[in-house]
């Protein structure tokens, strides 16, 4: 993942809970063009780059049976939470580069 981000994410991923206009969304990028992912130990997925305010990052798709919809997990280089001063219901806006 590395190397299709151009950092190395920092463990775990950031959580959003999509409301129902942006889980449409997110079913429209299952049909763009998207780098897979594929590591030992991981489930398969779809990745995407995209920019979480002026941080660079990655929103992982993973390619499960049964993944939540209304779930879009994001990676980046740093802890999203703290760099950016979130808490449970903010808003947060991600602009995805196809």
């Amino acid at each position: 993942m590395n190397e299709k981000l151009g950092f190395k994410p920092y463990p775990g991923t950031f959580n959003l809970l999509l409301d129902k206009e942006n889980v449409e969304r997110k079913k429209l990028l299952k049909g763009n063009k998207a780098l897979k992912v594929c590591s030992d130990g991981f489930c398969t997925g779809l990745l995407f780059k995209v920019s979480v305010g002026k941080l660079a990052c990655g929103v992982v798709i993973p390619t499960v049976e049964n993944y939540p919809d209304e779930e879009l997990e994001i990676v980046a280089d740093v802890n999203l939470r703290q760099k950016l001063n979130l808490h449970d219901g903010d808003t947060v806006r991600v602009i995805v580069f196809l």
